[in-house]
């Protein structure tokens, strides 16, 4: 590794990043001249029923506050890919080692991000003209679609049916099982999703898990993929300079589901294909995204099961706002938690 493939991680992070600030001021007239929120504040929960904990403690905010604020993220990552992709084509020898979009590392992280932002703006646009999103069931079959379209180019395309195993130097061939796993994994990550509940807890916990598979790809020499890595924690951050408290805008789904998506396809080209165990690893470095959904489905569980919650409100982020924590508590905690997982999970996938 040289110091200019060092560089080739921080040009796009940076370009992309400025992209985002430059563009934010221009989707934000955008966003509140037309009014891009929720009609009526209010939530359901999965039970169909209203979220009543979470109303108490979120009503007030949900009117006002536009959603597709992931814009931001995928629209900077686009351009800076497209623009360093034009001086490639116009200045070769200059910029021939900063262009990233390559069939082998970066088209299929970029189509689900693509893919995912798309379904998600749909989804907002339904919010904010007071009509129901796309129910869940059917957000869950496209999230399925989409990965099953993933998991099969790895499969077919790539060959790969294999999981790195770790602290461990072997491989686990589960054949064509390979593709229903990968199925799973994407659903599991895409429903952390939800973190995207408070004020700068979405892009900064997002930010730092793209940060460390950058770092992942960057020590596994694929290049391509860990610039784009960089690309989106760079403009997760542009966007997390406009969501810290007081939100201007949230990340929604617009964001979430392109974003989960792609962290999911990162993950298993960090993995035995590259050298690494980024699947096994994806628990640690994504800790926070876990922690959601498991809290979510416990207390499923425990509804369904003991006729009781488990906790004040699910997920655990605003269990923590009904015991009384400040939002900026829970946030800045939860980018610490997610910072220390981050470098275990960065170690554990480069053993």
């Amino acid at each position: 590794m040289t110091t200019f493939d060092i560089m080739r991680i921080f040009v796009p992070a940076t370009v992309a990043f400025l992209f985002g600030i430059g563009i934010t001021p221009i989707i934000t007239h955008f966003l509140y001249k037309y009014k891009m929120w929720k009609p009526k504040a209010g939530k359901l929960g999965l039970d169909g029923k209203p979220a009543q904990v979470f109303n108490s403690l979120h009503e007030s905010k949900e009117v006002g506050t536009p959603r597709f604020g992931g814009v931001i993220v995928w629209g900077s990552v686009v351009l800076t890919a497209l623009l360093l992709q034009i001086l490639w084509l116009i200045f070769p020898d200059a910029f021939e080692q900063l262009a990233f979009i390559s069939r082998s590392q970066t088209w299929v992280p970029l189509a689900t991000l693509l893919a995912g932002a798309l379904v998600g703006f749909v989804d907002d646009l339904y919010e904010v003209q007071g009509r129901p999103g796309i129910p869940l069931r059917y957000r869950l079959i496209l999230v399925a679609v989409v990965a099953a379209l993933s998991a099969w180019w790895f499969y077919a395309k790539l060959g790969v049916t294999t999981l790195a195993v770790p602290f461990g130097s072997g491989l686990l061939d589960i054949g064509v099982w390979f593709i229903p796993f990968f199925i799973l994994v994407a659903l599991f990550i895409y429903a952390g999703g939800v973190i995207d509940g408070l004020d700068g807890l979405a892009g900064g916990v997002f930010a730092t898990i793209f940060g460390a598979y950058a770092g992942v790809a960057l020590f596994q020499d694929q290049l391509d993929l860990a610039a784009l890595c960089a690309a989106i924690a760079g403009g997760l951050l542009a966007f997390l300079w406009f969501n810290i408290p007081p939100a201007r805008f949230y990340l929604s789904e617009t964001g979430t589901m392109g974003l989960t998506l792609t962290l999911v396809v990162v993950a298993f080209l960090t993995d035995g294909l590259g050298g690494g165990k980024g699947v096994m690893a994806l628990p640690i470095i994504a800790l926070p995204l876990v922690i959601t959904v498991l809290s979510n489905i416990a207390q499923i569980i425990s509804k369904k099961v003991f006729g009781r919650k488990l906790l004040r409100v699910a997920p655990l982020h605003h269990h923590f706002e009904a015991l009384g924590w400040p939002s900026y508590k829970v946030v800045m905690r939860y980018w610490i938690v997610g910072v220390v997982a981050a470098i275990l999970g960065m170690t554990i996938a480069l053993l």
